[in-house]
């Protein structure tokens, strides 16, 4: 896949495997972490991951992935969603970057799928998430519990049209 630019100077692109390695090493702070290399074993271009890098820089920002990866264990597709799964570098997390960096994303989904609406998964303790996804038109409609290498995971699900300024019900369950 070639670089393509979108908004707000950013590039969707292929992951590499340098990109993939650079996950393993990301370290988030206090219960963030988490989230360190998260799911770094497991991406790759090959399996759908796309990268989010700075055009000017080519810096790689972060990654996501659609569909099949982007769902926790046990949350079913459902018919006219997409599934989106977003992770950024910690070391620009907090900066107020998020949205120029997401947005985007969104724009570049938007573009490639005939879905209507888009949804995310937030674990339930991350407020700061919540309140971002919520900034971009998200909107809570259920909980998802996942069990996770032996723990129980309770997860927020959320919802938004997939393309700005159409409507349609959220479905609340």
């Amino acid at each position: 896949m070639a670089p393509e630019p979108t908004a707000d100077g950013m590039v969707v692109r292929a992951l590499t495997p340098l990109d993939a390695h650079a996950v393993t090493q990301w370290r988030y702070e206090g219960p963030w972490s988490v989230y360190d290399g998260n799911e770094a074993e497991r991406i790759s271009a090959e399996l759908g991951y796309h990268a989010i890098a700075e055009r000017a820089t080519g810096r790689f920002l972060g990654y996501f992935c659609l569909g099949a990866d982007a769902r926790v264990p046990g949350l079913d597709a459902e018919p006219d969603v997409v599934d989106l799964g977003v992770g950024l570098d910690p070391a620009i997390v907090g900066q107020g970057r998020g949205a120029a960096i997401v947005r985007p994303v969104l724009d570049w989904v938007a573009a490639r799928s005939d879905a209507a609406r888009l949804r995310a998964v937030v674990q339930a303790w991350n407020e700061r998430s919540l309140r971002f996804c919520r900034s971009l038109g998200f909107e809570v409609v259920g909980r998802h519990p996942a069990l996770q290498e032996g723990s129980l995971v309770e997860y927020v699900v959320l919802e938004r049209p997939l393309r700005p300024g159409t409507t349609g019900e959220v479905p609340v369950t």
